[in-house]
């Protein structure tokens, strides 16, 4: 055992999450630890003393309704879970505005509003456990609590499908607070936010970002839980839902690499595992599968990302509750509505716990990542992603995507010109320095001799240009433009993806262009040393930087005619990166002049990841290292 393993172990390790009953222990073991934290009358759970820009007690009913995603399942599927009275108890307690551990009534735009989705779906597919036991006066608190935000204002963006849950819940417990006028104004309204084969933005037109709001974290859930417990009520609605479902499945089966991991993209990450509760609600849904996509091959989507997460120490403190951050605890890589309890959002990905044991989800055999879809490239028109699994490594190129109102690190999340599952991507951790910067994936400028850095955050013109590459403008000043284009891997250079930037600048600039961040440390735990060969260890030779780490190997290397960029391998400052604390960057460096005329820079980015529990790159990639990729001819003739 190696002096960095024999910690790297969490309370859920042991689990082989491949039954249902695993799914359901490992649920019960994020449950129990919230007892601890629980206020006297149940209604508040309180995980921790970081802020949001809402206030405490809505934190705490974070805490307390978001876990309910995964309870309501477990009781809906038949489980009897022994800590439920907590949950019945912090209805009552936390809907009856003469008790201490009132929530507060609704205001308009409440944070308390996004809580009322896992509230209502509780209602309305475990009624009996969790409603009927309330004593009258409490179902009239409640219902008076959660029908009260039907008359506030809300932002218009996926918050509409938390008051349309909120209804279905009122539906189902046959309460006269139930607001079927309402609920069809917020569908018919949320419905205009879809733009085709099954994608939907998340909000009016002009929003441009398509994360996993638009599938997991929100818009493609709801419409799946909706298809489910309003069949009856709204037929024609549920089966285009479920048409819509179909067609997204096939591209986002593409965010997904074959040990279970989802590509991180864009913001929330903190909610981990939520990223892949499509596939579970898939099977809530009931919707018949597209090939090649099997209840096999959606059970091992769901189960793999979900053990790949119980097996993450840093995503749990010691007690079994969930840290805020990715793969270890980083406020860096946060929202400003990221409260302690916000992790458990996760908790949707145990809807699958809701389907009866002889559901085909339970009873197929799990498949593996489909055959058909490995060492594949596939463009996406709508989010504008070209996404690849050629040569084992999954990620994607991105350009075009941008947050339609202020986020912390946007061009950290939606503006890198790349993303990957093995690597993740970084964010910026300071102002001052390029190693505080976190500019991996990206094309970093400076005008200050490298006082200050400006990423890529508001991208123009994107487009991918006959199936085959991204194309894109970025103004980062007023007499500065940079056109690039993102050429993924091709067949005869498969561990490689092509950057090609034409800038014109009227100032004199510095440019820093980084690959993949990968795990920084040797075998000894230490920081990697200078290397050559297949040995862990950095690299660094005129336009060549390189890093290989027990987590692979990441490489850049300037292709241009006459390179004139520097190769080096930056130690990034600690917690930039979102999947390991201590990174290094391979990175080329430049100075330019302010001609005013367009130059030329072309850069290759090399990236081979480890496999599963394997010690670095598999051997023999420095073969692969040598395959340099070649500029499309109708790139090539632009340049000249």
């Amino acid at each position: 055992m190696s002096s960095l393993s024999k910690f790297e172990t969490t309370p859920f390790a042991s689990n082989p999450l491949e039954t249902k009953a695993d799914l359901a222990k490992f649920l019960v073991g994020l449950l129990d630890p919230l007892a601890a934290h629980t206020s006297p009358g149940g209604s508040r759970i309180h995980l921790g003393y970081t802020a949001t820009h809402y206030d405490d007690i809505a934190a705490q009913l974070e805490g307390f309704s978001r876990p309910i995603w995964g309870l309501a399942s477990f009781l809906a599927g038949g489980g009897e879970y022994e800590g439920t009275k907590r949950w019945v108890d912090g209805f009552a307690n936390g809907t009856d505005p003469n008790n201490d551990e009132f929530w507060g009534n609704m205001r308009n735009r409440d944070q308390r509003m996004v809580e009322c989705s896992a509230i209502g779906f509780a209602i309305a597919v475990a009624k009996e456990k969790l409603w009927d036991p309330l004593s009258d006066e409490a179902k009239r608190n409640f219902e008076n609590w959660l029908g009260g935000m039907n008359d506030k204002e809300m932002p218009n963006t996926n918050w509409l499908w938390f008051r349309v849950f909120a209804n279905l819940g009122l539906s189902r417990a046959g309460s006269p607070r139930f607001d079927a006028k309402r609920m069809k104004a917020d569908m018919d309204h949320l419905d205009t936010f879809y733009i085709g084969d099954g994608w939907s933005r998340d909000g009016p037109e002009g929003v441009v970002q398509l994360d996993y709001y638009s599938s997991s974290f929100a818009i493609q859930f709801a419409q799946l839980a909706y298809s489910k417990l309003a069949q009856a009520e709204d037929p024609e609605r549920c089966e285009e839902y479920r048409n819509r479902a179909r067609k997204f499945a096939l591209d986002f089966v593409h965010y997904f690499d074959e040990e279970g991991r989802a590509i991180p993209f864009g913001r929330s990450l903190t909610y981990r595992f939520a990223m892949s509760s499509f596939w579970g609600a898939l099977a809530f849904a009931d919707v018949e599968l597209p090939a090649p996509l099997t209840w096999g091959v959606v059970k091992g989507l769901q189960l793999r990302n979900i053990r790949y997460w119980a097996k993450q120490p840093g995503a749990f403190y010691p007690d079994g509750t969930l840290t805020i951050g990715y793969c270890y605890p980083n406020q860096s890589m946060t929202e400003n509505y990221n409260s302690p309890g916000s992790p458990y959002w996760c908790c949707k990905s145990f809807v699958a716990l809701a389907l009866p044991d002889n559901h085909p989800f339970w009873t197929s055999k799990e498949e593996p990542y489909p055959e058909a879809l490995r060492n594949t490239v596939k463009a996406l028109n709508h989010p504008l992603h070209i996404t690849t699994n050629l040569g084992g490594h999954t990620y994607l190129l991105s350009s075009g995507q941008q947050c339609s109102y202020p986020v912390k690190q946007s061009a950290a999340k939606y503006g890198k010109l790349a993303y990957s599952s093995a690597f993740g991507y970084s964010v910026p951790v300071g102002n001052g320095t390029l190693e505080e910067l976190g500019g991996d994936s990206t094309l970093a400028l400076s005008d200050d001799n490298g006082e200050t850095w400006k990423c890529r955050r508001d991208t123009r013109e994107a487009k991918i240009e006959n199936g085959k590459w991204l194309r894109s403008m970025w103004y980062p000043w007023k007499d500065v433009e940079v056109e690039t284009w993102l050429v993924p891997p091709q067949k005869g250079s498969p561990m490689w993806h092509l950057r090609v930037h034409r800038i014109k600048t009227g100032r004199p600039l510095t440019s820093a262009e980084g690959g993949f961040a990968i795990y920084g440390q040797g075998e000894d735990g230490r920081a990697l040393e200078p290397a050559t060969g297949e040995d862990f260890g950095t690299y660094e030779s005129g336009g060549e930087g390189r890093a290989t780490s027990r987590a692979g190997v990441s490489g850049i290397v300037d292709l241009g005619v006459k390179p004139s960029r520097k190769g080096r391998a930056i130690r990034t400052d600690a917690n930039s990166n979102l999947m390991v604390a201590r990174a290094v960057l391979p990175t080329l460096m430049a100075e330019h002049d302010a001609s005013g005329d367009s130059f030329w820079l072309v850069t290759g980015v090399f990236a081979v990841p480890n496999v599963l529990e394997e010690k670095g790159p598999r051997s023999g990639w420095t073969e692969e290292w040598e395959k340099r990729p070649a500029v499309p001819e109708e790139i090539h003739a632009l340049m000249m």
